[in-house]
Formats: C-alpha cells, structure tokens, sequence
C-alpha cells in the first residue's frame, strides 16, 4: 500500500514543510492507521492511542496563529492531512474536525479574552471541542433553531437541546448556535454564538448516538436547562451575528470533508487496485478484464479531480478569497466521488468485500455521512447555482 500511496502527488502550499507534514502522516496513517482502525471501528472504541498520536504530532495545530501555539500553516496543508488521516480512517478526521471549526471561529471572530482563554488549548489538541448547530427540528433549515439564550445579568441563562454532536462525549469546549432574539426577521439576525464550557452548570450530554459508520469520534445529544453560560463566552461580544460566524466557520468544515471525501475514495480505489491484480477469474487476474478496468480508470480519474477542485478551495482560502461557491463545488464532487468509489469498491471485490474481513465495507458504510455533514449536497447544488446566478448574471 505505501508504494501505491508514493506515486500519489504532494500538494500542499508551505513548500518542504508542508510536504515533510504530508509525508510523514502518510507514513504514520500506514504503519498505525491501517492495520488497527477495522477492528477499533467494528468494537466502537474511541481510537486514544491514535488521537494521542495525533496530538503528539502537532497534527491538530497547523492551521492555528503560531501566536496560539500553533505551526500557522495553510489550508492546503491541512488538506492533505486530513486526506492521508481518512484514508486510514474518516473518523479521525472527524475528530480533528471540531477544533478546526471552533478554532477558526475564535481565531476570526474571538475576543482578546476568548483568544487567550481558549486557542492554546483548542491549538495542542490538549482540549477537544465540538460544533453545535443541529436541533430535533433544525436540520438543514440552521435558522429554525429553537435553544434560547435569554441575558441575565452577566450570564445567558440557555434553554434548549441539540442533536448530532460529533465530540459531544468528550469535548471541553463547544461552539453553540443560540437564539438570543427570537422575534428577530429576517430569522438568522437573532441567532449567536456563545461558547459553551463542560462544566457549565445547567450543561449535559447525552446518550451515543449509534451510527451506520463514522464509529471512531462520539456523536451526542446535548442538554441546556437553564445553563448559565457567562457573556463573556458570547463570541465576539456581538449579539445577532452567530449566524455569519456559523457560515465561516462551515467553509472550514467544507474543505474537511471535501478532504475526508477524497481520502476514503483514494482507500478504496487502493484496496481495489490490488485486490483485481490478486484475485484471477477465467485464468487471468480480474485487472486483464475490461470491465475491472473501466471501473479503475474512472475512480482514478474522479479522485484526481475532486483532490484538484477540494485543494484549489483550500488555495483561495489562504489567499482570502471567498470561496463558498469553490467549496461548495469541492464538498459536493468529493462526496458524491466517494460514494461511487467505495460501492467500484466492492464490485471489483465480489462478495468479499460485502463481509467485514475487508476494509471496503467499512469505506462503504463511512461515505454516505459526507454527502450530509456540513450542508447535504442538495444544498451545496442551491449555493452553487445561486453563486453562478450571481455571477453570470445578464442584463
């Protein structure tokens, strides 16, 4: 498997430094990644050796201000991370993903105090955090959140749950949609942004929600009974703005997932490179048959694509661009791409790759939670086309 990874290009925008990172978790994801995460996935164990490792690595801080304790990398590098990370196991990449979102919300929108309080932290991996924006009822309609954070004195008293939680069970910090004026119209101008410590009182978890795949981080319910959150933690000082600071925060989360997406596709592309030149039908291996390498062609093809357009995305981010429509043309192609590769997968393996002897299966059941997190993908076809509409517009 290395070798095949080897011929892969290195894309990543801090020159050596970027590539060493790149080289070295490629390393990592193959030595430790690989051969443990079937049967961690399979028990439903949280992968602590692997999320130490990850830490030690300082794999958590690369795009964090060097100011935070951060390497102060690009978005491209994190890229590629993530993408050799969720070859060995998407989940992994779940899991980062929290302070990757949280943290860039601090880092653009924090106060002085939030940046001091939270970024060292949240930057060493030394403190895990989750995003919270998902209700019972509000679901892709973000403005339709219900949990109410009414001023009281030097606290917001906050009343509400939230569902799908990924590092819900073990963050320390999460970054909590609220509706602080609720009569407010249009709808997204009552909606902010506080910072929701674990030990808030009022606070609690909720049970593990069980999941197809994904199995690696926890995903949660979240509980606020009157929890009394102080207004030093509403992000930014701001009220009414949680809404932009969520939509900011996502394009970060979109570059994750776009990168997970082509991660998991080039998992199954490479398990299903060698398995057509080992497994033989009709005295040949199933690679001399045509039909075996359509299917290769084409997923090598589409991963190369959807790796250019989720690195470009990440290319005009460090540049400042805005990169909605990029990132949501990135976060759509990679996820679709890798649903049709993880089910090439387990063609080209028959009915083996339908049992969980093989790593296929877990690729297959790991793919559909992509074309949903961060916005599903028929959103992602709204965004698009309203920002093409925007500008192709005629006169």
């Amino acid at each position: 498997m290395a070798a095949i990874s080897d011929v892969r290009e290195i894309i990543a925008g801090d020159g050596e430094v970027g590539a060493d990172i790149v080289r070295n978790v490629r390393r990592w994801v193959d030595d430790e990644v690989i051969p443990t995460a079937d049967a961690l996935e399979h028990a439903g164990e949280f992968p602590t050796k692997l999320h130490r490792d990850m830490v030690d690595m300082g794999l958590y801080s690369i795009t964090f201000a060097e100011q935070w304790g951060g390497l102060g990398l690009s978005y491209e590098t994190y890229s590629a991370v993530i993408e050799e990370i969720c070859r060995g196991w998407m989940g992994l990449g779940g899991i980062v993903n929290g302070n990757g979102l949280v943290g860039y919300a601090l880092q653009s929108w924090g106060t002085d105090e939030q940046k001091q309080r939270f970024l060292p932290g949240l930057a060493s991996g030394q403190v895990q955090a989750a995003f919270s924006i998902t209700e019972p009822n509000a679901g892709t309609d973000a403005q339709a959140i219900e949990t109410a954070a009414v001023k009281d004195g030097d606290d917001y008293v906050v009343n509400g749950n939230k569902l799908f939680v990924t590092n819900g069970d073990r963050a320390g910090v999460y970054l909590t949609m609220v509706k602080t004026n609720p009569d407010a119209s249009p709808r997204h101008r009552g909606i902010s942004a506080l910072v929701v410590e674990r030990e808030t009182p009022g606070f609690s978890t909720g049970r593990l929600i069980d999941k197809m795949g994904y199995k690696g981080p926890g995903t949660t319910e979240l509980f606020f009974e009157d929890a009394r959150v102080p207004a030093a933690n509403l992000l930014g000082g701001d009220e009414g703005r949680g809404f932009q600071h969520m939509v900011g925060a996502l394009e970060i989360g979109r570059i994750n997932v776009a990168s997970r997406a082509v991660g998991v596709a080039q998992a199954a592309f490479d398990a299903s490179i060698v398995y057509a030149q080992q497994r033989q039908t009709m005295g040949v291996p199933i690679a001399q048959h045509q039909a075996i390498q359509l299917k290769l062609a084409d997923m090598a093809t589409k991963i190369r694509a959807a790796r250019l357009l989720t690195r470009d995305a990440a290319r005009k981010k460090d540049a400042g661009a805005r990169i909605d429509l990029d990132v949501g043309m990135a976060k759509l192609f990679a996820t679709e791409v890798a649903l049709e590769c993880t089910l090439e997968a387990l063609r080209v393996h028959g009915g083996i790759g339908y049992t969980k002897e093989m790593s296929v299966e877990r690729y297959y059941r790991d793919a559909p939670l992509m074309a949903v997190a961060e916005g599903t993908n028929e959103i992602q076809r709204i965004v698009i086309a309203r920002r093409l509409l925007e500008q192709y517009k005629i006169d």
